[in-house]
C-alpha cells in the first residue's frame, strides 16, 4: 500500500512539472520596444510591424474643365410635314409640281376634273341674277304700296337662298383643287394624271425643311437641369465630321412611365438642307460647365456608412515621409477615371490612390511610391477633357449660315456661352506643389 500512494505522489509531481514546464516555454518574450516609450510604441504600431514607413500610391487635386452634360440618341423630324390627300373622290386632270420641288403655300398642286362643280356655280350665278333682280323690284314696289310687305320678306329670302346656293356651289369647286398649305419641298408623288382617287388616297408628301427638329429622351433625374433655351450638340452617323448645335425648344410635361424618362425637342437650323427627316442623331445637352473643377482619382474615394472619405497627406517626421487624416469629401460630377470634388479638399492637396488599407488610422507615417498625376511639363491634366480634333469639313458645312431670321425663332447668339458645346479644353493649371517632394 505504502508503494502504491508513492509511486501516485510521484506520478501527480511529474504532471505538474510538465505541465510548468510547458507554461515557461509558452510564456511570451518582452521586446525591445515594450521597454520604449509610450510615444516611441505609437509612431512603430503607425508605421507597421517592421519599423519602416508604409508605401502608399498618391495623386493631387486639379483644376480642370469639367462639363456637366448628358448623352442620348433621338431621331431628326421637319418643323412641318403633311400628305396631302383630296376630301371628294374625283379624276386627276393636273399635276402642276414634279418631284423633290420645292413649292410656296397656296400654289396649286393637283386639279380634278370640275366641269360639274363648275356648271353649277354658273347656275347659282344665274339663279343669284334673279333673285336681286326681284328683291330690287320688290322694294320700288313696297315704296309705291304696289305690293305687301309679305312679297318683299319673301323674295329677300329667295336672296339669301341663292347667295347660300352660289357659296355651296364655289366651295364644291374649290374642293377639287389641291394647294400646299406651307412653303416646303414635295416628296415622290404616288399618282398620275387621269388616276381616280377616293377622299383620303394619299397624293404626296411636302416637308418644311428650313428648320429640323430633333426628339430625344433622358433620363426622369435630369428633369430639374434641362430648361427651354439651352443648347444639345448633335452628331449625325450619315454626316460623319460634322457638328450641329440644336436649341431645346419644349419639354414634355409627362414623364414616361415605361422607361422613366422625358421628351425634349430641340431645333436646329437647316437652311442650307444638309438634314433630312427621319435621320439618327447623336445628341449631348449641355448643361453647365465648369472652369476649375477640383478633380481627383476615383480610387482615391473611401466610402463609409453613405458618406465619403479621402486619407489626405500631410508632413511626416521626415522629408522622405508623411502622415495621413482621414477627411470627409463632398463629391460632384464624374467623368472616366476622375470625380470632382466640392469640398473637404483644396487645389495641390495630396491624397492616397492605393494602399488606404495600411493606413487606416490618422497619424500613420507612409512613404509614397508614385505621384499618379505627375507628368512632364506640357502634358494634359488626367481628368480633363480635350476636345478631339476637329475632322475636315467640307466647304458646305464650313460656309456661313443664310442671310435672315433664324428658323427656329430664337438667334443663336443669344445662347449663354456657358450652354454652347463643349468647346476644346481650356490649358491646365497647374496646381501649386507641395512644399516637400515625396520621394
Amino acid at each position: 500500500m505504502a508503494s502504491k500512494a508513492i509511486y501516485a505522489v510521484v506520478a501527480v509531481a511529474g504532471i505538474a512539472l510538465a505541465s510548468a514546464a510547458a507554461w515557461w516555454y509558452q510564456k511570451p518574450r518582452p521586446s525591445a520596444a515594450d521597454n520604449a516609450s509610450p510615444a516611441a510604441a505609437g509612431a512603430a504600431g503607425a508605421s507597421g510591424a517592421s519599423g519602416k514607413p508604409v508605401t502608399v500610391e498618391a495623386a493631387k487635386v486639379e483644376l480642370v474643365r469639367l462639363v456637366d452634360d448628358a448623352q442620348a440618341v433621338g431621331s431628326l423630324r421637319s418643323r412641318r410635314s403633311v400628305v396631302l390627300r383630296p376630301e371628294v373622290s374625283g379624276r386627276i386632270t393636273q399635276l402642276n409640281f414634279t418631284d423633290g420641288q420645292r413649292v410656296r403655300k397656296g400654289q396649286v398642286l393637283v386639279q380634278f376634273d370640275d366641269q360639274l362643280p363648275l356648271a353649277q356655280v354658273q347656275q347659282s350665278q344665274a339663279e343669284l341674277s334673279i333673285a336681286l333682280a326681284n328683291q330690287k323690284r320688290n322694294e320700288e314696289l313696297v315704296a309705291q304700296n304696289f305690293v305687301s310687305q309679305r312679297s318683299l320678306d319673301e323674295s329677300a329670302a329667295n336672296l339669301q337662298v341663292a347667295q347660300a346656293k352660289l357659296s355651296l356651289a364655289k366651295a364644291t369647286a374649290a374642293r377639287l383643287k389641291i394647294v400646299a398649305p406651307f412653303d416646303g419641298i414635295a416628296g415622290i408623288r404616288l399618282v398620275n394624271v387621269g388616276d381616280y382617287l377616293k377622299d383620303g388616297a394619299d397624293i404626296v408628301n411636302i416637308e418644311d425643311l428650313e428648320a429640323i427638329y430633333v426628339d430625344f429622351r433622358l433620363p426622369e433625374r435630369f428633369q430639374s437641369k434641362v430648361k427651354p433655351g439651352q443648347t444639345a450638340a448633335l452628331d449625325i452617323d450619315a454626316l460623319p465630321g460634322r457638328r450641329y448645335t440644336a436649341q431645346i425648344q419644349a419639354i414634355d410635361p409627362l414623364i414616361d412611365a415605361n422607361g422613366r424618362s422625358i421628351g425634349i425637342r430641340g431645333c436646329i437650323d437647316n437652311r442650307q438642307l444638309q438634314l433630312r427627316p427621319g435621320m439618327f442623331a447623336r445628341t449631348n445637352t449641355v448643361f453647365s460647365v465648369r472652369e476649375d473643377a477640383r478633380v481627383i482619382p476615383e480610387e482615391a474615394i473611401v466610402p463609409q456608412g453613405g458618406r465619403q472619405f479621402v486619407i489626405k497627406l500631410q508632413e511626416g517626421p521626415n522629408p522622405q515621409s508623411w502622415t495621413t487624416k482621414r477627411v470627409e469629401v463632398k463629391v460632384g460630377l464624374r467623368s472616366p477615371g476622375k470625380v470632382e470634388v466640392l469640398q473637404g479638399l483644396e487645389p495641390g492637396d495630396t491624397v492616397i490612390t492605393a494602399g488606404q488599407q495600411r493606413a487606416q488610422r490618422d497619424g500613420t507615417v507612409v512613404s509614397v511610391v508614385q505621384l499618379a498625376n505627375e507628368r512632364p511639363a506640357g502634358a494634359p491634366a488626367g481628368g480633363q477633357r480635350q476636345a478631339a480634333p476637329a475632322a475636315p469639313a467640307p466647304a458646305a458645312a464650313a460656309a456661313a449660315a443664310p442671310a435672315g431670321p433664324n428658323p427656329c425663332g430664337v438667334s443663336m447668339a443669344s445662347v449663354p456661352a456657358a450652354q454652347a458645346a463643349p468647346a476644346p479644353a481650356a490649358p491646365e493649371r497647374k496646381p501649386a506643389a507641395p512644399a516637400r517632394n515625396p520621394a
